[in-house]
């Protein structure tokens, strides 16, 4: 299957390799205003959330694109003579992201530092001042980035940031890191994949049924992963089967034929995971009849032994990803 993207990760591939897991995004030309829209999750979300506020409108920011934030999008359409969808593509997303810089105030620093929290670890205080700490961290990423270091989050800064991925939080008792395929740091992924994940993870955590196994998912800047056909665009997450005794993070790796295969509580995963993203789970490789006859699984091979959650997003640059 021919990918729209493949030049550019083929170009990242290469890059990560050669200059590791802090290289510049300046080799990765294909960031790209994430679109998101209802049913979304995750880190973007808040964002969206507190510029929304700064443009006016009061939205709670709680990291769920739900009917309130969609009615507040398509408030700012309206204003702005966009076309009134409730979907934040490139162009709302520049009518929303203001410029800000050292001694700016308010809901756009907020969504500035809560972005470079969440996906740079910057440890800043959400306060809405931009204050001497925001500033170095700003420049830090707009080092990281490969961008002019100024200081001055304008519409470059603001878009390699909302499109850098963000790495799975292991920290919240609910996942654990697997890697069967020995690659090093390969649990990021875009904002929305991960907080959907999470999300399900913590939903699937309420069944009593152990934690959810996670294995790989990209590399913190995308591009080709070893051992994988995809997970490239940081919307693929490889996840393992629920075992009988709950002790698929620390016992043997099964398959759905196992005899300690659980496939009731691996029915309640999967419609966690779907539960958590509706509308943008584009598909989930396993290789269960029951659960492909059921319609929550998609048969494809090599995948007995674990199952492949592709989210997707109304409009995105590679079409495998569009819902």
């Amino acid at each position: 299957m021919k990918r729209t993207l493949r030049t550019w990760a083929l170009i990242a591939s290469v890059a990560a390799l050669l200059f590791g897991l802090g290289s510049p995004a300046s080799a990765y030309s294909q960031a790209f205003f994430p679109t998101t829209s209802s049913g979304n999750r995750g880190t973007d979300v808040v964002a969206l959330q507190h510029l929304l506020n700064q443009a006016g409108q009061s939205v709670a920011t709680d990291g769920v694109f739900g009917s309130g934030t969609t009615t507040a999008v398509r408030n700012v359409q309206t204003a702005k003579g966009l076309t009134v969808d409730g979907i934040v593509g490139p162009a709302t997303w520049g009518a929303l992201a203001v410029t800000v810089q050292s001694g700016s105030n308010g809901s756009a620093v907020k969504a500035l530092q809560y972005q470079l929290n969440a996906k740079r670890g910057a440890g800043l205080v959400v306060d809405g001042a931009f204050g001497p700490a925001t500033d170095s961290a700003v420049r830090s990423f707009q080092s990281h980035a490969g961008i002019g270091v100024d200081g001055v989050v304008g519409p470059t800064t603001w878009k390699n940031l909302l499109w850098h991925y963000e790495n799975v939080n292991f920290g919240t008792g609910t996942m654990c890191a697997q890697s069967p395929d020995g690659n090093a740091n390969a649990h990021w992924g875009t904002a929305s994949g991960v907080g959907q994940l999470e999300a399900g993870a913590a939903s699937f955590a309420g069944t009593g049924n152990g934690k959810l196994p996670v294995g790989d998912s990209g590399f913190e800047h995308g591009g080709a992963i070893p051992g994988h056909a995809s997970h490239q665009d940081g919307l693929d997450f490889d996840v393992w089967p629920i075992r009988t005794d709950s002790a698929q993070c620390t016992a043997g790796r099964i398959t759905w034929q196992s005899s300690t295969y659980d496939r009731a509580a691996t029915r309640q995963l999967v419609q966690a995971i779907r539960a958590a993203a509706p509308g943008h789970v584009k598909l989930i490789f396993f290789n269960d009849p029951q659960l492909i006859a059921e319609g929550l699984t998609t048969q494809y091979a090599n995948h007995d032994n674990h199952l492949h959650i592709r989210y997707c997003e109304k409009v995105h640059p590679d079409s495998l990803y569009d819902c």
